[in-house]
């Protein structure tokens, strides 16, 4: 029998914290984006933080990578305090906790050909000093790996691509540069449902691959509950609920659990408009 998905007994800490908040502004104009949340990821799981937009999830992300600083709060990695105070440390963090994010247009420097993205990746996990050859075999393996041809891209600049080009070369990377975590932060909302479905099995071959932890952040409960181990739901920067992913979409507890769950259309069921139309009024009313 195979080892359930959500027994932790058997697996290493990965990622954690402990009240985790981030506040912005000041006084009267002060906003908690994240508001004291904790959490327990372990290696080889397959995370859900799922909210809507507002939520608090993306500014949680750009925090576990290190993008923005922690108002209070703990973040362990790996069995041990973060510590990201200089540039060589967060560069070393770096090399175990990527992201894709859900704007390709925006996730390269402008100025950088594609061969120099992925020889920048090589050269990140200590492969610098390979010799030409070895470092093109291992950016055409890379791009066959999410079935882009490097011959047909080397020389070209990111912006030359499609949108969906671009979504696989950012999984390239992550080929290349094989960290412990990946953060996906809605990284199929802006390609179309036949490209999302191959990025997605290309994100789970990678998962096999590489034996990584993925953290996936959406609005999508639907996909939440297809691909994950265990889902976070976030609300007002506050996780609400958490659990496997069974627990959480079959069985939940908060009422904006509930509410997202019934917000998913079913195809053979009408489509009941008057509900959300009321909480827009209502929330029109309080603004």
């Amino acid at each position: 029998m195979s080892e359930p998905v959500n027994d932790t007994s058997k697996k290493e800490l990965c990622l954690s914290g402990t009240g985790v908040t981030k506040v912005f502004g000041f006084g009267n104009k002060k906003t908690v984006a994240v508001d004291h949340v904790d959490f327990n990821f372990y290696t080889g799981e397959l995370i859900s933080i799922v909210g809507e937009s507002g939520s608090g999830k993306t500014t949680l992300v750009k925090m576990l990578l290190g993008l923005i600083g922690v108002s209070e709060g703990e973040i362990t990695f790996m069995g041990k305090k973060r510590d990201i105070s200089t540039r060589s440390k967060k560069k070393e963090y770096w090399k175990g906790i990527q992201a894709i994010f859900q704007d390709p247009f925006s996730s390269y420097n402008i100025f950088h050909k594609i061969d120099q993205v992925l020889l920048d990746c090589i050269a990140m996990r200590g492969g610098r000093g390979l010799s030409k050859e070895k470092k093109r075999e291992m950016m055409v393996e890379a791009c066959g790996f999410v079935n882009l041809k490097f011959e047909e891209l080397s020389n070209k600049y990111p912006f030359e691509l499609s949108g969906g080009q671009m979504q696989r070369l950012m999984i390239a990377r992550i080929f290349l540069l094989r960290p412990q975590i990946l953060l996906a932060d809605e990284p199929t909302s802006m390609i179309d449902a036949c490209s999302r479905a191959t990025i997605l099995d290309m994100l789970m071959g990678l998962r096999r691959e590489t034996g990584m932890m993925i953290i996936f952040i959406t609005h999508d409960i639907g996909l939440a509950y297809y691909l994950s181990d265990s889902v976070y739901i976030m609300e007002h920067g506050k996780f609400v609920e958490s659990g496997s992913a069974d627990a959480v979409i079959l069985n939940p507890k908060a009422d904006y659990t509930k509410r997202l769950i019934s917000d998913v259309p079913k195809i053979h069921e009408p489509w009941d408009f008057s509900k959300k139309v009321k909480r827009a009024r209502v929330a029109g009313n309080e603004a």
